[in-house]
């Protein structure tokens, strides 16, 4: 298990992936990994790490996969299975390499995503539940057109400046995802069969208004999950719901921490 520091670099394979560590307010406190979303990275979160170990007292462990933020570049073109090749090959070894004794996946979009996946291929004892902000399941039709979108804004407007802020190779970054959402053959990409093996509690946070995916990402959850699925749909919030809502969505995960990880075991909670 490494040492951590605040903030520093783990050595996982090849790459070099970039992490920030909060620790929790007492030792046996559990710890809450958080998994980005297709164009995030540490620094994207925010504040929302520090809010989050605020709230539960839990450590809090945020990574930028491979290809994002300042860890390591990817070979391009990502394969199809990226997603799978994260929850199955890398997320583990970032587990154990990490004091993860007992704790939450946190994953956003993607990061949600490879979570489930994990959950449902890995009956991982440390594992006490998973939350899922804006997931994907399936790939929809309102995914694909926005995605498309947003490679036209990539190439045409500053958005490729602003992310630049936060990935040290933007285009590494951008294209890796973009252009395994756009092929043809990922329309097929479908991880519902994963829910039906998932042996630990869900919650699964969606935007009402997300332009990436509709509620039938919440009703697939809540269709093939094995364990019931803790829901929070939240008006007036797209598909980051962390950065548009984040007081209600924080109380929403805070809450579904504190029934996961059994409070009586270190969480803690707000004072009123």
């Amino acid at each position: 298990m490494t040492s951590l520091t605040p903030a520093g670099f783990l050595s996982i394979g090849n790459a070099s992936l970039e992490y920030i560590w909060l620790a929790p307010s007492a030792a046996d406190a559990p710890t809450i990994v958080m998994l980005h979303e297709g164009l995030g990275s540490v620094g994207l979160w925010g504040d929302f790490p520090e809010k989050l170990q605020q709230a539960t007292g839990a450590g809090v462990f945020a990574y930028s996969r491979a290809g994002y933020g300042q860890s390591s570049p990817v070979a391009l073109p990502r394969p199809l299975d990226y997603m799978h090749r994260e929850a199955l090959d890398v997320l583990p070894k970032v587990l154990d390499a990490i004091p993860f004794k007992r704790g939450l996946l946190l994953g956003h979009s993607d990061g949600g995503s490879i979570a489930a996946i994990y959950a449902g291929s890995h009956q991982d004892h440390r594992l006490q539940g998973i939350a899922l902000i804006a997931p994907h399941f399936i790939v929809e039709d309102v995914s694909v057109k926005s995605i498309a979108a947003i490679k036209t804004a990539y190439e045409t407007t500053d958005l490729k400046a602003k992310l630049a802020r936060w990935h040290k190779d933007v285009d590494n970054a951008f294209y890796g995802w973009n252009g395994a959402w756009l092929d043809p053959k990922f329309r097929d990409w479908d991880i519902s069969e994963y829910l039906a093996y998932i042996r630990v509690p869900v919650m699964v946070v969606q935007g009402r208004d997300d332009q990436y995916g509709t509620l039938r990402q919440v009703e697939i959850a809540q269709e093939e999950c094995y364990c019931p699925v803790d829901l929070k749909v939240i008006s007036d919030a797209g598909h980051s719901p962390h950065r548009e809502a984040p007081g209600a969505t924080l109380d929403a995960i805070e809450q579904f921490a504190r029934a996961a990880l059994r409070d009586d075991q270190g969480l803690r909670g707000r004072a009123a």
